[in-house]
C-alpha cells in the first residue's frame, strides 16, 4: 500500500507530450493549455505509456483526465486547469505536519468508496503562511484558500484528485469534503526536492519575479503546490510544482502578445 503523496495506479490515457516550437510572440487565446514562458525554455518531458520523465524526475501514476502535464524542473509555465472533482481535508497550523495527518482520512475515503486516486496531490496554502510575499498585490479573497474558500490564518488543504469529474458525488463525509473546483489559470514552476513549505517558498520568488515583468497578469489567489511522487522516490528526485493562481488584468488582454513568449504548447 502506498503512503503519503502516492497514488494508486490505474491504466488510463496519459497526457500528451510537450511539443517544442520555435519561440514566437503571439496573442494568448483559448486554444492553449500550457505555455512555456520562463526558466528553461527548451525543457521537454517525455512519455512512455503512463510514465512521464524529465532527467531524474519521473511520474509513473496517471494524471486526471484533462489535467495539464507536469512542468519540468527549472521551467516556468502558464497553465489552465479544468474543473475537477477532488476529496479535500482542511486544517490549520503546520502544513508539513498536516500532510501526514490529512493523508489517512483521504485514503480511507477513497478506499471506502472504491475510488482510485491519480497523481498529483494538491496542497493549497493560506497567504499568511508566506509572509515575505504579503507585500505583493493579491486580488480577491486574500485570506482564503484558492479552491475551498474557507478563510483562516495558517490554513491549508490537501486534496486527492478523482480521475473524472463524474466519479462519486460532492458532499461532506467526516473531515473529507468532495468538491468540484472551478477552472483555474496559474503560473507554475517545476522543481525537485523533499516536499515541504520551505522548498515551495523558494520557488515562489521566481514566480513573483516573472509577474513583476508581466504586469498584464495579476495574482488571483494564495499559493499552492502539486506533489507528484510518494515516499518510494528518493527526496532529492521528487517532482513537484509551486503555483500561483493568476488572471489577466482588466483591459490588458491586448498587450499579451507583446509579453508572452511561447515555446511549448499543449492543446486539448
Amino acid at each position: 500500500m502506498l503512503t503519503l503523496c502516492c497514488a494508486l495506479a490505474l491504466p488510463l490515457t496519459a497526457p500528451p507530450v510537450v511539443q517544442t516550437e520555435t519561440p514566437t510572440d503571439r496573442c494568448v487565446d483559448a486554444s492553449w493549455i500550457v505555455k512555456r514562458v520562463g526558466g528553461d525554455l527548451n525543457a521537454t518531458i517525455t512519455q512512455d505509456g503512463d510514465l512521464i520523465t524529465f532527467g531524474s524526475a519521473r511520474i509513473d501514476t496517471p494524471l486526471p483526465e484533462g489535467y495539464p502535464p507536469p512542468t519540468p524542473p527549472g521551467a516556468i509555465d502558464l497553465k489552465k486547469y479544468p474543473s475537477l472533482r477532488r476529496a479535500v481535508v482542511r486544517g490549520n497550523g503546520s502544513p508539513d505536519l498536516g500532510m501526514n495527518l490529512a493523508f489517512w482520512p483521504l485514503f480511507r475515503h477513497i478506499e471506502r468508496h472504491d475510488i482510485a486516486m491519480t497523481s498529483p496531490v494538491e496542497m493549497d496554502y493560506a497567504t499568511v503562511l508566506f509572509p515575505e510575499f504579503t507585500e505583493h498585490h493579491l486580488t480577491g479573497d486574500a485570506d482564503s484558500l484558492n479552491r475551498g474558500g474557507a478563510p483562516s490564518e495558517n490554513a491549508w488543504s490537501m486534496a486527492f484528485l478523482y480521475r473524472t469529474p463524474d466519479m462519486g458525488a460532492p458532499g461532506l463525509e467526516g473531515r473529507v469534503e468532495v468538491e468540484d473546483t472551478p477552472p483555474l489559470t496559474v503560473i507554475a514552476i517545476g522543481f525537485q526536492g523533499n516536499y515541504g513549505r520551505a522548498l515551495v517558498r523558494r520557488q515562489l520568488s521566481a514566480l513573483y519575479d516573472w509577474l513583476a515583468d508581466h504586469p498584464e497578469w495579476e495574482v488571483a489567489g494564495p499559493p499552492r503546490a502539486l506533489f507528484y511522487n510518494g515516499p518510494e522516490q528518493r527526496p532529492a528526485y521528487r517532482w513537484a510544482e509551486a503555483q500561483l493562481p493568476i488572471r489577466v488584468v482588466p483591459d490588458a488582454a491586448r498587450s499579451l502578445d507583446r509579453h508572452v513568449s511561447e515555446t511549448s504548447t499543449i492543446t486539448p
